[in-house]
């Protein structure tokens, strides 16, 4: 009686089974074929509901057929992985070249100094290593060899690379994906921008590739590296842009590309992609404690590459704008003084004599906000902008003064041409011409908060020193007057030579700076010139104690001061009105 029992028992446990893995079985399998991609955390898969045309409902199975299952479900899961990029840099490999140089050096140790190449370029160490090598070189002179990357970029053998990958090379030499090997001559190369274009003369045109629009690229957009790492030459890698604009003082026009696309000694001087085969950006450096890549490089961005290969492929050389004025910074403070909702645009300090804006179309005070259709959001844009403009161009240039917008036009001179205006004196005081403008003296402007430790406005040798003019240096007993933590009495003969302050001075002289004031924190000192507060000339320490007490009036926290230095040079100063 008892076998007869429990076999029908059997039968039908047996069967609800079945079909409870058999249901579950096709619902998982309809689930793969039209969910989309899994929402839920990685390794968890998620089947979709059924419906009444692709599984009936199903007798719930016992609490321990489930857990046998799911593990066999999502084991069957498929896994294709990324898109390949195959056929991508299939086409784009022959146009990536090698470049091997040699450079006959002479020392008498048998060792000389290597190619200068940028703090953090994939070539820092790896010259050293040729170099090291060479100790101990019988006789005066050694070769030094070097591998880099470049690519072309015109059928006829037109080839970009990296300065430091080519400079002081006595024979260039390109490798190609063939096997075949050309000698290569120097078109033209730009140090600022770490660029040089190269011309062999092919049999047959060479695979080329063109620029694109790095200006169109975002962050977290694929791209794809190309180079010569180590050596090993043809090697693709793949990554996306990290960050854009980075400023790593390479040169006075950064604006480079991030990517953590792998880039590794040798990859210099060559092509990063967009995903659709346009060079977007030439990788030049990396930041490694190893030498290695560890997924921090950068690439000079094709939207201010391709302006100078081809300037250097048609002049040899580059033609830069020039405006022709000094700037600073906006600070906050400034930005308050002067009215602006944030720190913005680059503040002109000065106007060079003879320069393109000399005819008052832009004076000192203005801030450059925009820039032929460009917004120069901070000081280091302008240089930049300005650089990339053809000479002789004609820009609308908005500039706040007075509080309000005004636009006004500009025909840019030639950067080249303003070394007559840097040894008439005007230039920077560090004489740099560099940058399109004219930017101060890193040690002396760079940050206007910070106190000036320079000698330019201390009195001259053999004259009293500020502690000694105190109660002393008053030409006009009726007009000193203590604002802002400043001691200011009127120019004059005395106090020009006490404090060495050049003729073509002109304004309101500081004869002491009370300690721990706010004009003593922004480096305000004795012997320098207020010549304007707010935008406005100051005859008398009675205008600026009128002007000061107008603008608290008005609700303003800061003074905006134009400052000029024993020499004439000048730099805006907020102070904070106590």
């Amino acid at each position: 009686m008892a076998p007869t029992n429990r076999s029908p028992f059997r039968r039908t446990l047996a069967l609800m089974a079945s079909a409870a893995i058999l249901a579950h079985a096709g619902i998982n399998g309809v689930a793969y074929a039209q969910t989309a991609p899994q929402t839920t955390a990685p390794g968890v898969f998620t089947p979709a509901p059924a419906t009444p045309e692709t599984a009936a409902p199903a007798p719930t199975p016992p609490a321990t057929v489930a857990p046998q299952q799911a593990p066999q479900i999502q084991v069957a899961a498929p896994n294709n992985g990324p898109a390949s990029v195959a056929d991508l840099a299939e086409g784009l490999l022959d146009a990536v070249v090698n470049i091997s140089t040699s450079q006959n050096v002479k020392d008498d140790e048998g060792v000389g100094p290597a190619p200068r190449a940028p703090d953090g370029s994939p070539f820092q160490e790896f010259f050293n290593d040729f170099f090291d090598k060479k100790q101990g070189n019988n006789g005066p002179n050694h070769n030094v060899s070097s591998l880099g990357s470049g690519f072309v970029i015109d059928p006829a053998g037109y080839i970009v690379t990296n300065n430091h990958v080519i400079e002081g090379a006595d024979d260039i030499e390109i490798n190609f994906a063939n096997g075949s090997k050309l000698k290569a001559k120097l078109i033209g190369t730009d140090t600022k921008t770490d660029l040089s274009v190269l011309k062999v003369e092919p049999k047959a045109p060479l695979k080329s590739v063109k620029f694109g629009d790095s200006s169109t690229m975002r962050i977290g957009d694929w791209v794809m590296a190309i180079g010569n790492p180590f050596g090993f030459g043809g090697s693709v890698t793949v990554g996306i842009i990290s960050g854009r604009g980075r400023n790593i003082n390479a040169g006075p026009y950064d604006n480079f590309i991030q990517t953590d696309a792998a880039i590794n000694k040798g990859n210099s001087g060559g092509p990063l992609f967009n995903m659709k085969g346009e060079v977007i950006g030439i990788n030049t450096a990396i930041i490694s404690p190893s030498g290695g890549s560890i997924g921090i490089g950068f690439s000079v961005p094709s939207e201010l590459a391709s302006g100078v290969v081809d300037q250097l492929r048609e002049y040899g050389e580059t033609r830069r704008g020039w405006l022709g004025v000094r700037i600073q910074p906006v600070t906050d403070d400034i930005a308050d003084s002067l009215g602006l909702d944030t720190a913005k645009g680059a503040l002109v300090a000065g106007v060079i004599k003879g320069g393109p804006v000399d005819d008052g179309s832009i004076k000192a005070g203005d801030v450059i906000l925009k820039f032929d259709g460009k917004t120069v959001g901070e000081m280091r844009d302008l240089p930049r902008v300005v650089a990339e403009s053809s000479v002789g161009k004609e820009v609308d240039v908005v500039v706040l003064r007075d509080g309000k917008e005004q636009t006004v036009k500009v025909k840019l001179g030639r950067l080249e041409d303003s070394d007559q205006a840097a040894a008439s004196g005007d230039a920077a005081p560090d004489g740099s011409q560099d940058d399109g403008v004219i930017t101060p003296d890193p040690g002396e402007n760079n940050d206007m908060d910070e106190p000036d430790s320079g000698d330019q406005a201390q009195p001259t040798p053999g004259a009293p020193t500020p502690d000694q003019h105190q109660g002393q240096v008053s030409p006009d007993a009726s007009t000193p007057k203590n604002v802002l933590g400043l001691s200011l009495s009127l120019l004059s003969a005395e106090t020009r030579k006490a404090f060495g302050i050049a003729e073509s001075v002109d304004g309101v002289v500081v004869t002491e700076v009370t300690p721990g004031s706010a004009s003593a924190e922004k480096g305000l000192k004795p012997g320098d010139v207020i010549v304007e507060v707010a935008q406005e000339f100051m005859k008398s320490p009675d205008a600026v104690a009128a002007k000061v007490k107008s603008l608290k009036q008005e609700g303003r926290r800061n003074a905006q001061l134009m400052i000029a230095s024993a020499n004439g040079d000048l730099r805006f100063v907020a102070v904070p009105m106590e």
